[in-house]
């Protein structure tokens, strides 16, 4: 069974079954979504309600159950805008989206026609499980200047097991919304007065510093040097590069002294400066610049979505210059250490798409298809299976795209990899070939994670906000038993701190429970509790998040287990114990 046209079919279903509820109702499009479907529809002179859903699916099941023969027919664009006539928007469509075509075909099932490409199944009888889930706003053509639509969203699998498994997994992720972990773990916040900007609070600032530095020193592993541009630069720039022409809604724009500047929404014109400073020989190449790239993009306020989605962000960007014959090699290293990585995150199922020329680029057909067969050359020398997204590449060359799968089935797209002949072309870069002549080097676009906030978000919801050890923004908290222990604690802190490790302590008047409850709920991997009898030993008992207890131990045999862990990138809490740190 084909689960899209099953999910397709579905929302011919609920159209159909909301018509029979409400014979006005117009309808826009219902297609299939990657957990089930929608339909946009209105309702004049009234709105479909949250309380409402039952009586349609009740409606629903009764038409699933009628075995109802799903019929396409080919039909004239004029005989369809006749039959049409009553729902506006389905005439819009044939007057706007659909005005070239002389046919257009439409499907039947029961009572219901819809005008539609389809495909569907046999029979309404072989819709699987299917529930309806809530109500959003919409608007004709997802433009807000058009008028206002309601998109009914329901959910449809093969089986009730399937389906039931889907929303345990939903309900999992709200409990792990990293708006929400963000919040109670005291990481970041947003404010309307810098709508979709983080506000990053100290223990998230420390969380992000330490990502940076993991991924600063894996881009010097490789070869890579770091530098840094400017944030704001010349509209020209911008006009140079195609961004301008091809990305200028989602810029911010700014002026000065009568010359006209934008808040870089991407990084490589800055990086392609920096390359041109110098004239380079053979012998430099490849030139890998990597670069902590924050960068500005508008974002409308209804998609954003806490790190998700934010109109402010950085990208661990970084541009390879390299001749064509290094090209190859140079993918292939770079999907080599995507996969090592990925792992330390424990992002071990990645999946690796080929995305493909889009219809609105540039340059020659015999560029692209050059630097798409370098891709699928790097991949298929690597071992690594892929699929191809057709014309979902950047405007200025294709790209690989790495997929991450997190612990509760989600699929999330991060790292890419993507050539480029054109910029080098339009900036006039060159090098020095062997034989003396001027050549123009390829420039390949590589980021690990993408947006490092986005990232961050990611990873807060796969581990549920309890980070590893050697990520963890604090990394234990000393708890004195008694006042009279706040002198060792301070001691033990001062000595852990100058180790190099993340030490708070807490000297509350709270009950030493509450100050482990306190610190579970945080998420601090270690609570060091510091009782008469360590301070008299010269010890420290150390409590995991998990509950379990390692007591009265040398303090230098605490502070190597979390050295290791900080070498190792382990997610394990203490050597030999069961405890993850994911919990």
């Amino acid at each position: 069974m084909d689960i899209h046209a099953m999910r397709h079919s579905a929302a011919h279903i609920m159209a159909e079954a909301i018509k029979k509820l409400y014979p006005e109702a117009q309808f826009a499009f219902g297609p299939e979504t990657e957990n089930g479907f929608y339909y946009d529809v209105k309702i004049p002179d009234g709105a479909i309600r949250e309380e409402d859903l039952p009586k349609i699916q009740k409606t629903m099941r009764e038409i699933i159950k009628g075995k109802h023969e799903f019929t396409k027919k080919e039909i004239s664009r004029e005989d369809a805008l006749e039959l049409f006539k009553d729902q506006k928007f389905k005439v819009m469509a044939l007057e706007g989206l659909l005005k070239d075509e002389k046919t257009v075909s439409i499907y039947t099932q029961n009572s219901f026609t819809d005008l539609c490409r389809g495909p569907h199944i046999e029979n309404t009888g072989h819709v699987g499980a299917v529930e309806l889930s809530r109500i959003a706003g919409s608007y004709w053509l997802g433009d807000s200047q058009n008028e206002p639509l309601q998109r009914i969203y329901g959910l449809c699998f093969e089986t009730r097991e399937e389906l039931k498994e889907y929303k345990r997994l939903l309900e999992e992720a709200r409990r792990r919304d990293h708006r929400v972990l963000g919040k109670k773990l005291d990481l970041f916040s947003f404010h309307d007065e810098g709508a979709g900007f983080v506000f990053w609070h100290p223990r998230g600032l420390s969380l992000y510093n330490l990502l940076v530095d993991f991924i600063r020193e894996e881009n010097i592993r490789r070869g890579g040097q770091e530098i840094k541009t400017p944030m704001v630069l010349s509209v020209d720039l911008w006009h140079k590069s195609g961004h301008y022409e091809n990305f200028r809604d989602s810029m911010y724009f700014t002026s000065a002294e009568e010359r006209e500047f934008a808040v870089r929404p991407m990084n490589c014109p800055g990086s392609i400066l920096v390359y041109k400073e110098h004239l380079h020989s053979f012998r430099d190449l490849p030139l890998r610049l990597m670069e902590m790239g924050h960068v500005h993009r508008f974002e409308l306020s209804g998609v954003l979505h806490g790190l998700f989605r934010a109109r402010a962000f950085t990208q661990d960007d970084g541009h390879i210059y390299c001749t064509p014959e290094q090209m190859e090699g140079e993918i292939v290293s770079f999907v080599e250490s995507i996969f090592s990585i990925y792992s330390v995150f424990g992002f071990n199922d990645v999946e690796v798409f080929l995305a493909t020329r889009p219809k609105d680029s540039m340059g020659s057909d015999e560029v692209w298809e050059m630097a798409t067969d370098s891709l699928k050359n790097a991949l298929e020398k690597n071992g690594t299976g892929y699929k191809i997204k057709e014309g979902e590449g950047a405007f200025y060359g294709p790209k690989i795209e790495f997929n991450i799968k997190d612990c509760i089935k989600r699929n999330w797209q991060l790292g890419t990899i993507q050539v480029d002949f054109s910029m080098p072309e339009r900036f006039g870069l060159e090098y020095i070939a062997s034989e003396g002549e001027r050549k123009r080097p390829v420039m390949l676009h590589r980021a690990v994670l993408g947006s490092l906030e986005r990232f961050i978000g990611i990873f807060i919801e796969h581990v549920a906000g309890a980070f590893p050890p050697w990520l963890a923004p604090v990394q234990a908290v000393i708890i004195p038993v008694t006042d009279n222990q706040n002198g060792y604690s301070e001691l033990i802190a001062e000595k852990l701190k100058a180790e190099g490790l993340r030490v708070e302590t807490d000297f509350s008047s709270e009950r030493l429970n509450k100050k482990i409850r306190q610190a579970q709920l945080l998420k601090i991997p270690y609570m060091i509790i510091i009782g008469a009898k360590e301070e008299e030993a010269g010890n420290v008992s150390i409590r995991l998040r998990t509950g379990e207890n390692i007591n009265g131990i040398p303090r230098e045999e605490f502070v190597a287990v979390v050295k290791a862990q900080t070498i190792s990138k382990s997610h394990d809490l203490w050597p030999e114990k069961s405890g993850s740190g994911s919990e």
